[in-house]
């Protein structure tokens, strides 16, 4: 009798480890889900692109790895669990990671920003000098890229305003090259050469 008991009770856990291991993880995936949500609204993609990247796939991976389970009949998630787990756990580590990662994105912004402020400044003097020339007409167009110049570096501002550092630094560095380009033309007018400002410059896209 004690043995049929024994027996029954063996069974009746078996039954319940069964059950449980067949029992689709869902907190286990919104948890995971929430924690790689949370690092990508953190600017994850931005900021650590090739970690978002990783933490995205392990998502999907286990993702996939509870579809193949529902498809089966003798279902067993463990696996899955397993995966969804490291998923949270790489998410969470990722976003506490950003904030470093985004002041060394802004330091980067700002100063190419300030690059970008010095070689305008630059440009437009060179410009101012050329004015003064007898000789030098026709520098409209020349005109036209400082004052593209100027409004390229507002736009540099309100990205940095907005925190939106990558873009910031790479708009900077547009407005450097324009800059230096601007630069080199408005040195080729001299008294001397008296040229038409070569409106052919190609125009910058800043």
């Amino acid at each position: 009798m004690k043995g049929v008991i024994s027996n029954f009770l063996i069974g009746l856990l078996m039954v319940f480890a069964f059950t449980a291991c067949s029992k689709q993880p869902a907190q286990e995936i919104n948890a995971a889900k929430a924690a790689v949500d949370a690092a990508m609204a953190e600017g994850a993609e931005k900021y650590s692109p090739a970690e978002a990247r990783n933490v995205n796939d392990e998502l999907a991976a286990a993702l996939a790895e509870v579809h193949a389970q529902d498809a089966r009949f003798l279902k067993d998630y463990k696996k899955a669990k397993e995966m969804l787990a490291k998923t949270k756990a790489d998410a969470e580590t990722l976003k506490a990671g950003l904030a470093a990662k985004k002041e060394e994105a802004k330091k980067q912004a700002l100063a190419a920003q300030e690059a970008a402020i010095a070689a305008v400044e630059e440009a437009k003097a060179s410009l101012a000098k050329a004015m003064r020339s007898k000789t030098a007409k026709d520098l409209d167009a020349l005109n036209a890229d400082a004052k593209g110049l100027d409004d390229s570096l507002l736009e540099v501002k309100n990205l940095i305003d907005t925190e939106d550092y990558t873009t910031a630094l790479e708009k900077a560095g547009a407005v450097k090259a324009g800059a230096t380009a601007l630069t080199e033309q408005t040195k080729q007018i001299t008294p001397e050469k008296a040229p038409k400002a070569k409106a052919a410059l190609k125009k910058k896209h800043f």
